[in-house]
């Protein structure tokens, strides 16, 4: 009886000593887009830190295609162990309800935390005279179909936005899709589209020009970088889109790997050159549990399908 005690003993001090704590080797952060990118810059300005807090590499690896599925899908197949992240933004819970892949990626990702957030822009081009949101709507609802918006992928957020707000005031107005925010832009300059709901970045410095003009932000409230931009839930009540920014990793990754990255990173949000270097980039830094993540990604999941469906949207 004494040999089995001292032998089991002896195996769980074995096990202990080669039991290693996380992490031992470098981190993956897929980013199911392509270099430049919001998700993009979010990632790389924080992989250092937490590579320096952690003791091991964050390496980020761009995955973009298929409006962030090639990604997803690699996210959501890679082992549970703790070294694959995936850095998202709030336009993932709008690509799966619109391309409603064939598996559940929300069911097989679990949150770390959410890191930021922007409002999305609604700018005209200044060959249409409405200056406000009141205005705006009024025109657009007296010339049904004779206006057009800007549309950086069938699906996207900003698409989805825009189809939002349509709903909501009864305008209609034509969708005219884009490989990139970038071709977009240069048609609403040169006023062939009027108008466009997108990151507030690219188009700013147009309207400090002259040659866009700023109507109203996306988010509940002012944006306080630009509080003389309205929000459009002053005029339209409960208007509320925000670009987000969050961690996810492979469902049963180790609820220990999670709490620790929460940890941290609510940590580092705090930081005030970090807080600089998302003010840089047009956002607010965000923090919180990882199951606001959950909560979130399920709920605006739900919202964009709802909308996809009443506006009979179809993603070739």
């Amino acid at each position: 009886m004494r040999f089995r005690v001292t032998a089991v003993s002896f195996a769980f001090a074995c096990a202990v000593a080669h039991a290693q704590p996380w992490p031992t080797k470098s981190i993956r952060v897929i980013v199911p887009m392509a270099t430049g990118g919001g998700s993009d810059s979010v990632a790389r300005i924080l992989s250092p830190r937490l590579a320096e807090a952690l003791g091991q590499q964050f390496i980020v690896d761009n995955r973009g295609g298929g409006g962030g599925l090639i990604g997803i899908g690699m996210a959501v197949k890679s082992p549970p162990d703790g070294y694959t992240l995936m850095l998202i933004s709030g336009s993932v819970p709008a690509t799966l309800a619109a391309h409603k892949p064939d598996y559940d990626a929300i069911g097989n990702l679990t949150g770390v935390i959410r890191v930021g957030y922007s409002p999305l822009l609604l700018a005209v081009h200044p060959s249409i005279p409405p200056k406000n949101v009141k205005d705006f709507v009024a025109f657009a609802r007296a010339r049904p179909g004779q206006l057009s918006f800007v549309v950086p992928g069938v699906g996207s957020l900003t698409h989805l936005a825009m189809e939002y707000l349509m709903s909501l005031t009864q305008m209609r107005m034509l969708h005219v899709p884009y490989k990139s925010t970038g071709l977009g832009m240069t048609d609403l300059l040169s006023g062939q589209t009027q108008v466009m709901m997108t990151g507030m970045l690219p188009v700013l410095p147009h309207v400090a020009t002259g040659r866009l003009r700023a109507i109203a932000v996306s988010t509940a409230r002012r944006w306080p970088a630009q509080p003389e931009i309205p929000a459009l839930s002053e005029t339209i009540p409960g208007f509320d889109v925000e670009s987000w920014f969050a961690f996810v990793a492979p469902k049963g990754t180790p609820a220990a790997v999670i709490a620790r990255l929460n940890s941290e990173l609510n940590k580092q949000l705090q930081d005030a050159s970090l807080r600089k270097s998302f003010d840089a980039q047009g956002m607010a830094v965000a923090g919180g549990t990882a199951e606001d993540v959950d909560k979130r990604m399920r709920s605006e999941q739900d919202r964009w399908a709802k909308i996809i469906r009443d506006a009979n949207i179809r993603v070739d």
